[in-house]
């Protein structure tokens, strides 16, 4: 089912087409504007999520075309409950949403509509073609959504439009969207792995780290030594369902705030449809499940996911840090030039080798004078703070 929503933009005249269903897309017009760059927005990864995720999660998918009827980009919207866990104020989304919760809203049960995956760092939530510039795109997208959030607002009411997380190169286009309201902050960073061309194996790797970082990361290979790391099939992950979404519910649990989780369900769903674009690893120690870790592999880039530890375990067996070390593997061996580790644990990634990637977000309520109470609330907030660490020598600071 879908149905049009209407023109945005009198330079690039783009209409909108609305689906309620990744399955009522038409297939040809939706791979024809992502043409397998972004793993995020391709139809099987969507699918996966919709279908394990639709009883918590409403979605839709928007194209844009021309007056022509060409296909010139896509987006996904989901409309989702901001869960707020009462975990310590200086989390920066915490933080956010505390705020505004307080000063805009009475209601605890906050619906957020977002453009851009809930479940990954990154511009994940639209793509366009070269048929039109970056500006006119933003711009559409951002005119798009107001329309969208309108005739929504009926079955759904998600008062803010919040749109995540783009890229430094992508920001003064993107900026285009604030002369509609739009208000931009940033959060904590995504730490992000250059992949040296010298690397040919893992050796390489803990060869071009200064003795003190290669020490490090020998003592967590030797404390993670008795761990066995399976490459999970589809059967595999039935067969460990149950305690894939224990360990993974135990990381979640940890976090101060969440705008969804996935289940077993998802990371089966996205076995099935991605195959080895999606890689998920076990982690056992005697037979028993204590870890496991998931990455998307898309063109040049591997993009760490979801991970799970048994805590109780995490210390003695290093097992978040054999996780680190085996994402970076996996990147040399698949040739990727980039290892994206997104936010948190920031100090301990900058450890193996990544860099913070500063990302802004755009956020507008649909209420005019609220909307200009965002201003004070966004202006305040800042990424959380860090030691950076750089654990490499100085003829391989530079990646070549």
């Amino acid at each position: 089912m879908n149905y049009c929503l209407l023109q945005c933009d009198t330079k690039t005249e783009l209409e909108i087409s609305v689906f309620k269903s990744v399955n009522d897309l038409p297939e040809d017009h939706w791979d024809q504007v992502i043409k397998e760059q972004n793993i995020y927005l391709c139809r099987g990864y969507l699918e996966a999520i919709e279908k394990s995720l639709s009883k918590e999660i409403t979605f839709r998918y928007l194209i844009f075309y021309t007056k022509k009827a060409i296909p010139v980009a896509v987006a996904v919207v989901q409309f989702l409950p901001f869960i707020d866990k009462d975990f310590k104020e200086q989390e920066q989304l915490c933080l956010v949403r505390n705020k505004i919760k307080n000063s805009i809203f009475k209601s605890n049960n906050l619906q957020v509509m977002t453009c851009g995956s809930p479940f990954a760092c990154g511009e994940n939530g639209f793509m366009f073609t070269k048929e039109i510039t970056a500006k006119e795109a933003y711009k559409n997208l951002g005119r798009g959504l107001i329309e969208l959030q309108k005739l929504e607002k009926k079955n759904i009411d998600a008062p803010i439009l919040l749109l995540k997380e783009f890229w430094p190169n992508a920001v003064e286009s993107a900026d285009k969207m604030k002369s509609d309201g739009y208000r931009d902050f940033t959060i904590d960073v995504n730490m992000v792995m250059k992949i040296h061309s010298d690397w040919k194996i893992f050796e390489d790797y803990l060869f071009s780290m200064v003795a003190k970082f290669r020490t490090k990361a020998k003592s967590a290979l030797k404390k993670s030594a008795e761990l066995t790391v399976v490459d999970f099939k589809v059967d595999d992950l039935i067969k460990n369902k149950t305690t894939i979404e224990k360990l993974y519910g135990s990381v979640v649990e940890k976090s101060a705030f969440t705008f969804g989780a996935l289940n077993g369900e998802s990371f089966i769903l996205l076995k099935k449809n991605l195959l080895n674009n999606f890689i998920i690893q076990g982690y056992f120690l005697k037979n028993e499940l204590v870890g496991f870790s998931s990455a998307f592999i898309c063109n040049d880039v591997i993009d760490a996911n979801y991970v799970g530890i048994n805590y109780d375990l995490n210390q003695e067996y290093a097992i978040y840090q054999r996780i680190l070390y085996d994402y970076i593997e996996l990147a040399i061996h698949s040739k990727s030039k980039e290892l994206r580790f997104g936010r948190t644990a920031e100090e301990i990634k900058s450890t193996v080798g990544a860099e913070p990637v500063n990302m802004k977000l755009y956020i507008r309520h649909q209420s005019s004078i609220k909307n200009s109470l965002l201003k004070p609330v966004f202006s305040s907030i800042t990424p959380s703070s860090f030691e950076q660490r750089n654990p490499f020598k100085a003829e391989y600071q530079k990646v070549q």
